[in-house]
């Protein structure tokens, strides 16, 4: 945390856990579509509360609960809610989130919503149904809650499908749109999760905005890159080794930022000793191509083979996207997923919990340092401009 923010909150003590006694001036966030907790986990280390967890898909809830005890953090202030989304505007649910937005801005606590709806309606390998498919219509949902509570401030990530596509793109506009007319001033870019110090090449497109009297087109103080640690451009140009034969041993290649490789992220998360390290899929099919496959080829849709010292491609496990260890015949394990995603090596997911679920949950998760880093961005930002 930069000294800019331990001055204005003296209470937060950076990469810490806070107490009750912490809690008072820290902005508060109401998180949604939290799955295990990612991006939950970023902006709690950077130094706000969590206050209220939506989920509607129990077993990522029950891992987000087993995680957070396994770290030893504090629950949500206001604890869980596990339900769909739209119970939030017409339940019993409704008029407790209202109230607990209301108490937090009474106590003049800033108020903070996040949350990635899911996303395979907007990815381009994905089911691409846009707007009209049942998970696309979340990002209106989601959208319209906010306009509804009226937060002080909001995250909204998803696929650059959503950015990019040209349909997709026009949905994505009529939202920023609304928002405007409900006085949030925005600003997006897509990101690459790499620029954050996350060993993966995902981009997300991520809108930020906060609610003012007179809402403006953009924030031209918002300044996006004040967390990055590797500019995306640079990041990818290093001299990365191209895919070679499997071998158990390769030297470290030089002129290569180790922090951004596979190898630094397995080795530091010791994935081999993780309690998630037994957690894989057993090949039934593909066998010949685990054996076979070049370290580092992951030119192929379905069969992806990780190369040690560069980083992953995107961490997407399903849809028969299949990653393979850089030189053992078999799929990558969920400890090692984990540390791709850039969770701190304490993190686990419970044993209970059903392999295609730990791997969809770790998939759809924002990696934690990318988090971590747009949520001390923002929180400079908030502190900064305040008035």
């Amino acid at each position: 945390m930069s000294k800019k923010l331990l001055e204005q909150f003296p209470e937060i003590v950076a990469n810490g856990r806070k107490t009750s006694a912490q809690i008072g001036k820290a902005p508060i966030i109401f998180s949604f579509f939290s799955g295990a907790g990612f991006l939950d986990l970023g902006f709690e280390d950077a130094g706000y509360v969590i206050g209220y967890v939506n989920e509607v898909h129990k077993p990522f809830l029950d891992a987000y609960k087993y995680s957070r005890q396994k770290m030893g953090a504090m629950p949500p202030i206001h604890g869980y809610f596990e339900g769909d989304i739209e119970c939030c505007f017409s339940s019993d649910e409704a008029k407790r989130l209202t109230e607990l937005v209301k108490t937090a801005k009474k106590d003049k606590q800033l108020v903070g919503f996040i949350g990635g709806p899911p996303c395979p309606d907007f990815s381009v390998g994905g089911k691409n149904r846009g707007q009209h498919g049942e998970n696309g219509k979340l990002s209106k949902i989601y959208i319209d809650l906010i306009c509804k509570q009226k937060p002080d401030f909001f995250v909204f990530e998803n696929v650059k499908g959503l950015y990019r596509t040209i349909r997709h793109r026009q949905f994505f506009d009529g939202l920023k749109r609304q928002l405007d007319e409900a006085g949030y001033a925005c600003t997006e870019r897509l990101i690459n999760s790499i620029e954050y110090g996350a060993p993966q090449d995902r981009e997300r497109i991520i809108l930020f905005g906060v609610r003012q009297p007179q809402a403006k087109k953009n924030l031209p103080k918002f300044n996006w890159l004040s967390h990055t640690l590797h500019p995306e451009g640079k990041a990818l140009s290093y001299p990365w080794p191209e895919a070679q034969p499997i071998s158990n041993t390769r030297p470290q290649p030089d002129n290569i930022p180790v922090e951004l490789t596979i190898q630094y992220w397995f080795d530091k998360n010791d994935v081999e000793h993780h309690p998630n390290a037994h957690h894989q899929f057993k090949p039934r099919a593909g066998l010949a191509k685990f054996q076979t496959l070049n370290e580092g080829d992951d030119s192929k849709k379905s069969y992806k083979r990780l190369h040690r010292w560069r980083y992953s491609p995107t961490a997407a496990y399903g849809n028969n996207e299949v990653h393979i260890h850089p030189y053992l015949p078999r799929r990558i394990s969920v400890a090692e997923a984990l540390a791709i995603q850039s969770l701190p090596k304490e993190f686990e997911l419970p044993p209970t919990m059903t392999l295609s679920n730990m791997f969809k949950t770790v998939g759809n998760g924002v990696p934690f340092l990318a988090a971590r880093g747009l949520a001390m961005t923002i929180l400079e930002f908030l502190t900064g401009n305040d008035k």
